[in-house]
């Protein structure tokens, strides 16, 4: 009797599988994640196959992401809207290309004598960022998660030194975000480029000077045989944070599980795309100045002093900014800036004083 009972169950149970399974297989979900980088850019791409890879893995086939890179669906600035709109499921981009559509969502990328990498995670993390970044993307029908930093920026690439900022004065130079705005308030001709457009305009002379992400991709793209003139630090972007973003209906329809699944994700991008550039930004330097002739130039003082009143100015106009929302997520960024910049002083920047002091170039 228990056995039967037992075979009774047993294929009760077997036809309930048996049930499930084209359920599964229905549940199965299939996203587009169009990207603004060109298919092959180091360090972007690489870290957008990633993650699409990574989230079809742990998920077991249910979420399957695949890749478009620029112009595939989409042109390079066309994610966010595509997006937006439904398009496409989710983009792989930066924040600073969105400042057009708010002032405020540059700042989750990168700001002027702002944030490091590590920062501003933190202030993600810990500041109130996510949330100020989830207030603003919802009003575009949008869900996102910071996934890796490209870390400090270069000044750029130009074809003749720089002394002054009368010599920055009247330049056509490519940019993205808050640093174009530091620039303009200098007097530079400010050129926004998706970046697979940056080596012609140099080469054609459209614009006298640009930058991209930082040495890695510079290199890759070319930029070094039309400009030999390289400066390094980029007041600009101290950091620059890739982000994924997903259409927000679509984003809510997934189950808890696979929603889990994408933000652990993109936490463990933040860390593993940032550790890959700063290495490869380092070889990629060596190869520019030993094999290829590439001069490397600190920027003058004179400029960098400048560059800060403007950043001072362009802090104070978006704290008093007429959008409360501008406003509220420049006072969280200032706050964070100003906690962590007090302390990096006895920590990461006296630690690396003493590492170059100390232990010079091997």
């Amino acid at each position: 009797m228990q056995r039967r009972k037992f075979l009774t169950g047993s294929a009760i149970g077997a036809a309930g599988v048996a049930l499930a399974a084209p359920a599964l297989a229905q549940s199965r979900i299939e996203w587009d994640m169009v990207t603004s980088w060109p298919t092959g850019a180091p360090g972007v791409d690489d870290s957008a196959r990633r993650i699409a890879a990574r989230i079809t893995e742990l998920s077991d086939g249910r979420l399957t992401i695949n890749v478009h890179g620029a112009n595939e669906i989409v042109p390079a600035f066309g994610v966010f809207d595509a997006v937006s709109q439904g398009v496409a499921q989710m983009y792989h981009s930066v924040p600073a290309y969105w400042t057009s559509k708010s002032k405020a969502i540059g700042l989750f990328g990168s700001f002027p004598f702002g944030l490091t990498a590590p920062e501003q995670m933190g202030w993600m993390y810990h500041g109130g960022g996510q949330a100020l970044y989830d207030k603003i993307y919802g009003g575009f029908g949008l869900k996102g998660f910071i996934a890796g930093n490209s870390g400090p920026q270069w000044f750029g690439w130009f074809r003749n030194e720089i002394h002054t900022l009368e010599d920055l004065r009247g330049l056509r130079i490519r940019t993205t975000g808050f640093s174009g705005e530091m620039l303009r308030r200098v007097g530079v001709a400010v050129v926004t480029l998706p970046g697979g457009e940056v080596f012609q305009a140099l080469q054609a002379g459209t614009i006298d000077a640009g930058e991209f992400i930082g040495p890695w991709n510079d290199f890759a793209f070319g930029f070094h045989q039309v400009a030999k003139h390289y400066y390094y630090p980029g007041p600009g972007e101290p950091s620059s944070a890739e982000e994924i973003v997903m259409n927000a209906a679509a984003y809510d329809a997934l189950p808890n599980d696979l929603k889990l699944i994408v933000k652990t994700v993109a936490m463990s991008a933040s860390e593993e795309t940032t550790t890959d550039y700063d290495l490869n930004h380092a070889k990629a330097v060596r190869t520019l100045v030993k094999d290829h002739g590439v001069q490397l130039h600190k920027v003058p003082d004179e400029i960098l002093a400048g560059l800060g009143k403007a950043t001072q100015e362009l802090v104070s106009d978006l704290l008093a900014d007429s959008d409360p929302l501008v406003a509220e997520t420049m006072a969280s960024y200032a706050k964070f800036r100003n906690i962590t910049a007090e302390y990096a002083r006895y920590s990461y920047a006296a630690q690396m004083n003493a590492r170059t002091q100390d232990f010079p170039e091997a």
